[in-house]
């Protein structure tokens, strides 16, 4: 199972200013205690943590599968299965 990177870059930055690591052997389990408000804000950028999980499981699913820009913040945030 690939542990899932979450990376936050600001301002154009090559390297993140946060990186999350949540290791695949914990991420079913992990998922299930992220906030509602936190997962209701994932939803609303179209990113669904149920389809996450169950990607981590394929062995051929890894990369970046999601990168969302936050123009008005200058922020990039990236999510991929390593």
């Amino acid at each position: 199972m690939a542990d899932l990177k979450i990376r936050v870059f600001k301002g154009g930055e090559s390297d993140p200013k946060t990186t999350v690591t949540i290791p695949g052997g914990v991420l079913k389990i992990a998922s299930k205690l992220i906030p509602k408000k936190a997962v209701s804000a994932l939803q609303a950028k179209g990113i669904d943590i149920a389809e996450i999980v169950r990607l981590s499981e394929d062995p051929d699913a890894r990369g970046t599968l999601i990168r969302v820009e936050e123009h008005d913040e200058d922020e990039t945030i990236e999510i991929a299965l390593e």
